[in-house]
Parts: structure tokens; sequence; C-alpha cells
């Protein structure tokens, strides 16, 4: 028991936060400038229906770049590491992104864009029909590798906390709202390795291989007349109209129907072909340039800086409450306290400001009843004038 004791007190001991931020400011961040890009600027605010501070998308079709150094920089091999923040759209989304960076060394804030490497890149992105997913990549040896799931997102005027768990199994988990999303290993999801095996260059399929499993019937024969049978016939049930005047209309034909006698043009059946082989399979060999590597989910190595550098055409977009740590409970516990508190508040404010818009439209709509109903009495009244003149 004394030793199980200690393994706690020194697991409980070596859990590290490297970032976490509330945004009550912005002076921890730097706003970056894109080199020939319409900047936006990001503001602090609780925005239409929040319950605290966020940093928000102001202006619409701008480019956004904003960036913070860590606490501590991550070096996350043989460690597991969780990312966790909240996104809310106080506009209705239609093309923007919305997902954070932890970005490598020798990153200048000042510039900070899309050409600066990074180890992770996620949360949310929509753009139109075409793209509504919550991204997930990960740079390994210098490449930015997609995840192959679609990963769902949430795209209403609700915050909503995303969290990725990279895990040192090299499994990953993906939460949204505290509920899995998605989950798996990290080598079936992402092409972290080249494949073991590969088809022999050697080998190729034989030219005389018989790859055809059925063949037409060569015994088989064409009817006689077959080709005689039109597809479409007259409607022996059409009838010329009694208003029809030869003269005038010319000489009346019956519409034309589909023949039931027609089968199509005419195939020889199948059968079994004698010298089928079989699919062919081509042969494969190891990959002379498979490397294995045990800690693929090592993608910080290491990570200084955390950011969101983003594109969006309708601004709006709210973040808050991030916090990067190598432990499950204490971003749970972080969750818990920011994002339970804020999903409460948000709703009973959504929900007064739903019933203010009703009671608004309501009242503009009987105003404009009224209105109408007075237009039409004063228009009668005027009419009635006009009669006794």
């Amino acid at each position: 028991m004394k030793l199980s004791l200690v393994a706690l007190l020194v697991a409980g001991v070596s859990a590290k936060t490297y970032f976490s931020e509330e945004f009550k400011t912005t002076k921890a961040w730097t706003e970056g400038v894109m080199e020939g890009k319409e900047m936006g600027a990001f503001e602090l605010t609780a925005g239409e229906i929040g319950v605290d501070t966020g940093i928000k998308t102001s202006t619409d079709a701008r480019f956004y770049s904003i960036s913070a150094p860590l606490a501590s920089e991550i070096s996350n091999k043989g460690k597991d590491l969780i990312v966790s923040f909240t996104v809310r759209h106080d506009q209705v989304l239609d093309c923007g992104g919305a997902y954070i960076k932890l970005l490598a060394p020798g990153v200048d804030q000042a510039k900070f864009s899309g050409d600066d490497k990074y180890a992770i890149m996620f949360g949310p992105d929509m753009c139109g029909t075409s793209t509504r997913k919550t991204h997930v990549i990960l740079t390994y040896n210098g490449k930015n590798l997609l995840t192959k799931k679609n990963v769902r997102m949430e795209s209403d005027q609700l915050s909503h906390v995303y969290t990725l768990i990279l895990k040192s199994d090299n499994t990953y988990e993906v939460q949204i709202d505290t509920v899995k999303a998605e989950s798996g290993s990290l080598y079936d999801d992402w092409d972290f390795l080249l494949p073991k095996k590969i088809k022999d260059p050697k080998e190729s399929k034989p030219k005389d291989w018989v790859d055809d499993a059925q063949i037409p019937d060569p015994a088989d024969v064409k009817p006689a007349g077959y080709d005689d049978i039109p597809a479409k016939i007259p409607d022996a049930a059409a009838k010329i109209p009694e208003d029809w005047d030869v003269e005038e209309d010319g000489e009346w034909t019956a519409p034309q129907v589909d023949n039931p006698a027609y089968k199509g043009p005419w195939k020889a059946k199948m059968i079994a072909n004698p010298a089928y082989k079989g699919v062919w399979v081509h042969p494969e060999i190891d990959n002379p340039d498979f490397k294995d590597d045990k800690e693929v989910h090592a993608v910080c190595n290491p990570c200084t800086h955390v950011g969101f550098e983003l594109w969006q055409v309708k601004a709006g977009t709210i973040f808050d409450d991030i916090i990067i740590s190598d432990s499950t409970s204490e971003v749970e516990d972080w969750v818990k306290a920011h994002y339970t508190a804020k999903k409460e508040g948000e709703a009973a404010k959504k929900a007064e400001k739903d019933a203010a818009k009703a009671a608004a439209d309501k009242a503009a709509s009987e105003a404009a009843a009224a209105a109408a109903e007075a237009a039409k009495k004063t228009e009668k009244a005027d009419e009635a004038e006009d009669e006794e003149l």
C-alpha cells in the first residue's frame, strides 16, 4: 500500500499544465500582421450572450493572427498531451476557421501566419457545404498530416468545448462538450509511417492472364427475325379526334407506345469462362524504406507558443478557456469549472434574448396589421367622400 501511495503522489507532482487562459486580459498575447493580408483585430468581450470575456474576431472578411508563449515549452515524448478550449459563434457561421495551433520554436509573433511551423492544428472549420469538420492535423517529420476521419463540429451560437487527447500509447481521443466524438490509433487514422509492405516492382500481371469470370455463350444464336421487332408500335387504343380536319391538320397517325414484344438489343447468355484463372493478386515484398516509430504521439519536439491564425468571412467567433496539460484529470477539472457555468449562463441569456425577439416580432406584426387596417378605413372613407361629390 505504501508503494502505491508513493506512486500516486509522484504522479500528482509530475502532472504539468503548460498553459491556461481565461482571457480576463490579453496582456500575454501578441497580434500579428501577415504580409499582404487585410488583418482584423481581436476584441476582448463576452459577446451577445456570454457570461465571461473571451477574444472575438471583429471584422468580416479578414485574416486574424494572435499568439502567446507557453508557460513552459512542451516535449510530449512518453507523455499524454491534452489541448482544450471553448468556441462560440455570435454570428451565423458560413465560412471561417476556429482552430488553435501549438507552434514550433522560432515563430515571430509579430508576423505569425499560416507559413509558420506548427505541431498541432485542432478545432472546428466550416465553409459552406464543402468543409464542415473539426480539424486534427499533426505534424510529423516536417509534414502536416490530416486525420483520415471526418470529425464533426458544432456551428450554433452557444459555447462548445473542444478537447484533443494525444496519449503516450499512440492512441487519441477527440471530445466535444466532454463527450467522445472520435478516437482510435494514431497509426490507423494518420499516415505517420510508410507501409510495411509494397507491391513487388519486379512483378506484373502476365499478358495471358484471364480475369473474365464469364463470357458470352458461343453456342447461343440470335433468333431469326429478332431485329425486326420494333421498340415502338402505334397505340391500338388511340382514336382519331372528332374535330380532326385532314385538310388542315394532315393525315392522322396514332401515337407510338412501347412494344411489349420488344426485348432490347440481343445479347448472348453468359456462361462460366473455362479459361478463367481468378483475380490476379500483385505479390508484395517488405518495404525497404519503412522505418518503425514507437512514439509518433510525440509531435511537440518542442512546442513553445499557442496561437490562432484564421480567415473568416463573417466575424464574431469568440475563443476562451484554453488549457494545455499532460494531466487528463486537471483538464477535466478545468472544463467542469469553466464550461458548465458558461453553458448554463448562456442558455439562460439565449432564452431571454429569444423571448425578447419573439415579443418584438409580435409587436411589430401587430403594429403592421393595425396600420394596414387603418389604411383600409382611410381608403374606404375617401371612396365614400368621392361618391358624395
